[in-house]
């Protein structure tokens, strides 16, 4: 409502000019009597001579609706009354809201209603983005937090790379001028591998026991990362709580590429690697190598004729060579020898001198004595050198030679009848008397022909009174049980017979035999005839 002041007559139609405008604009137009008051009516602009004093509203409106004065912080207010400048802030007034940059208000108008209350909020509050979420592995900073015009500024945390804007501002329409990054970890975790010494092969074995402790990864965003017992886990610095974590390699974890701490490694350079991954999956690794060394004497060699059976490697420290004679044979010097720690052999040399037979011996048993558990016996008894049996079986056994050498066998021929008999082994003559106690011992007949195989024990294993073949003889020493021992280390030194001929006919053998190297697997046998 405006009020104006009643016109000198002259003015009017001015005045009813004025009215109509008014009236077009909506106000109400109330005309009082002039008097003498020099106010001038304004419109709507919010701003009133006599300030904000409700008390003098109170006396000025009495029984008229009317509001509070608006007081607005951070902002303007314009008001349109509908009663003229003198009726400010009564029941219908409209106030225009408007909010200095970087604030808003809830409503952008307001209207006095007849409960003497505003018709809704008309404060201007600070324009507010929405909160900014904590990135992970990293953080932000602002300068005034989510209002208007506040900068924030993000970082990651030590071992993160950062992926987006670094900064953000809250703008005018409640928008951030740039969306939160993310914390990357590409930098690969660090392990330093351990330095492990030579290590010198235990006494008697060709591996040494190797210990050492499992390094720990270090990773700048994970911390330290380590290897359990029962699971591969890491371990957050600062933390003593294990946990698992999940990545496309598997768990974050230190991973050996060899044999295990504390286990024998064998002689020689052996190559090992440790690997760690951290949660992001980027991968670090170290190297490092362990060498074991033997200790080793110098080598030692089969005697001629003879056999050299070593435990472990043959030559190292802490082994033992055993040795044996071939049959016909007698073993000199030291029948084992060991390699000692100040990598000398201990003992004497070892030889295999030919067997030495006595003839000169009074008696059968004496000289059979000299055969004991070095030879077996084949006794060929005939009447005269004429026997038909006789040459027989000496034609026979002439070619087989090398068999009855593998077989550890001496011929014993006793020929004639007492006292023109003649005796001999090989060469070697024996007295008359000393073939005749032979005969009395093994009870022989001098009147027929007879054979008797006689074992390394001294026991009587077979008598023949006809002749046989070689091969016939061969079998039945073969089934011998300390002949399958020799058979087996025979077979282990790859010593054999070896024929010649001529246009396809056998005409002599010769034993042979195959010197193992030293250094060949599976076998630390040799044997030398």
């Amino acid at each position: 409502m405006l009020k104006i002041a009643r016109p000198d007559m002259e003015l009017w139609p001015l005045g009813l000019l004025f009215v109509q405008i008014c009236l077009c604009s909506g106000y109400e137009v109330i005309v009082f009597p002039d008097d003498g008051d020099s106010e001038r009516s304004m419109v709507g602009s919010g701003h009133y001579g006599y300030g904000d004093d409700e008390d003098w509203y109170s006396r000025r409106y009495k029984g008229t609706p009317w509001c509070a004065p608006i007081k607005l912080k951070h902002g303007d207010v314009s008001c349109r009354t509908p009663r003229g400048e003198h009726y400010r802030n009564v029941m219908g007034t409209r106030c225009k809201i408007r909010c200095k940059r970087g604030y808003e208000s809830q409503n952008s108008e307001v209207v006095c209603m007849a409960s003497k209350h505003w018709s809704s909020n008309y404060a201007c509050r600070e324009i507010r983005c929405p909160k900014l979420y904590m990135l992970a592995n990293g953080g932000y900073k602002c300068s005034d937090g989510s209002y208007y015009n506040s900068r924030c500024e993000f970082f990651c945390a030590p071992g993160y790379s950062m992926k987006g804007q670094k900064t953000s501002v809250c703008q005018y329409n409640k928008v951030w001028s740039a969306g939160v990054p993310t914390c990357i970890d590409i930098e690969p975790p660090k392990i330093k591998c351990p330095n492990v010494k030579d290590k010198w092969a235990e006494p008697g074995k060709l591996t040494a026991r190797v210990t050492w402790d499992t390094p720990e990864g270090v990773d700048t965003a994970d911390g330290i990362l380590t290897e359990s017992s029962q699971l591969k886990s890491c371990f957050k610095t600062g933390q003593r709580s294990e946990y698992k974590i999940k990545t496309q390699h598997g768990l974050c974890s230190v991973t050996l590429k060899g044999k295990p701490s504390k286990s024998d490694f064998p002689e020689g350079l052996h190559k090992m690697s440790y690997s760690v991954f951290d949660r992001a999956g980027n991968k670090g690794s170290c190297h490092f190598t362990i060498r074991v060394r033997v200790r080793r004497c110098s080598p030692l060699f089969p005697p001629d004729n003879g056999y050299m059976k070593c435990d472990s490697d043959g030559d190292n420290y802490g082994a033992t060579c055993h040795f044996s004679c071939t049959g016909g044979f007698e073993l000199q010097g030291s029948a084992a020898r060991v390699c000692q720690s100040g990598l000398s052999w201990s003992g004497l040399d070892t030889t295999c001198a030919p067997m030495n037979i006595n003839v000169g011996v009074r008696s059968a048993a004496a000289l059979l004595d000299q055969f004991y558990e070095k030879r077996r016996l084949l006794i060929i008894s005939a009447p005269t050198a004429a026997n038909h049996n006789y040459r027989f079986q000496m034609t026979n056994l002439q070619p087989a030679q090398c068999g009855l050498d593998l077989r550890h066998v001496t011929v014993i021929e006793l020929v004639g009848t007492y006292p023109a008999q003649v005796g001999r082994i090989r060469h070697r003559l024996l007295p008359p008397g000393l073939a005749l106690q032979i005969r009395i011992l093994l009870r022989i007949p001098q009147r027929s022909f007879q054979m008797v195989l006689v074992d390394k024990q001294g026991i009587d294993k077979q008598r023949y009174p006809f002749p046989i073949t070689a091969a016939e003889l061969f079998t039945t020493i073969d089934t011998f049980p300390l002949r399958k021992d020799e058979m087996v280390l025979q077979q282990e030194a790859g010593q054999f017979c070896q024929c010649f001929g001529v246009m396809g006919v056998s005409v002599s053998c010769r034993t042979h035999h195959r010197t193992n190297d030293h250094s060949a697997p599976g076998s630390n046998d040799k044997v030398s005839v």
